[in-house]
């Protein structure tokens, strides 16, 4: 194999990284631009979590709507503001009056005045395990925010979070699949040894077998997965992780 053929894989994974990136930044982007929109907010807001080079914090990353720019490239640690406090709860939160709200910490007042907000709703995109970020919906007056404002708020933050999860899962190699449940325990161990090669009175050497229980066993293990002979069994058995190391 030619140095040129071994980094196929690695451009099509970087490909891949790129494609998926590209994806993510229209998603984040996109869903600032429709909070305002379609939700009745002034403002949109993403923050994206800071994962790799600082863990515990987000940035403040795509914006519409806004006037000035003191949010744009905001940092938010984790637990901190509105969008912070949600980040670490993994829940949405909102005031109707950002600036006489209690229930939060102020460091960002400067930045919030300057845009003149006053209401404002965040919602995590959270997706299993992982958090891809924060949205935010703002209003320049005081508003009640009620069911509909804020169903319609965490409705795009769900659609945008499936297609960040599906974009994030573009770059994951897949694993290998679960054997078939139908596989009995003496099969897998007789498809172990068959797919590295070893002939069928091998195997029953090995395992203290009869060579025509081994047939019988290769047989029925090849039924379940679907295959017709030796070689698709050996690839197959790969495919579903029952071969690893060579069994010695």
């Amino acid at each position: 194999m030619t140095a040129a053929t071994e980094s196929i894989p690695t451009r099509a994974a970087e490909l891949d990284a790129r494609a998926a990136e590209l994806v993510r930044q229209s998603v984040l982007g996109d869903l600032a631009r429709r909070v305002v929109d379609e939700c009745g907010a002034d403002v949109g807001l993403v923050g994206v979590p800071d994962r790799a080079e600082r863990p515990g914090r987000m940035t403040l990353r795509h914006w519409s709507g806004t006037r000035a720019d003191l949010l744009h490239g905001l940092d938010v640690p984790i637990g901190t503001g509105l969008g912070g406090r949600a980040l670490a709860e993994r829940t949405p939160t909102w005031v109707s009056d950002y600036r006489a709200a209690t229930t939060i910490s102020h460091q960002y007042d400067t930045a919030v005045g300057a845009e003149d907000l006053y209401t404002m709703l965040t919602v995590p995109l959270v997706h299993g395990t992982a958090v891809h970020g924060v949205v935010y919906a703002s209003v320049r007056t005081v508003v009640p925010l009620g069911d509909v404002r804020i169903g319609s708020v965490a409705r795009l933050a769900a659609a945008a979070t499936r297609a960040l999860a599906g974009a994030a899962a573009w770059c994951q190699p897949p694993g290998p699949a679960a054997p078939p449940a139908g596989l009995t325990p003496r099969e897998r161990e007789v498809i172990r040894w068959a797919a590295t090669g070893r002939t069928n009175p091998e195997i029953a050497g090995h395992l203290g077998l009869t060579c025509n229980t081994v047939t019988g066993y290769l047989k029925s293990a090849m039924h379940k997965l679907g295959v017709r002979n030796r070689v698709e069994l050996a690839l197959a058995a790969r495919d579903v992780g029952l071969v690893g190391d060579p069994v010695s």
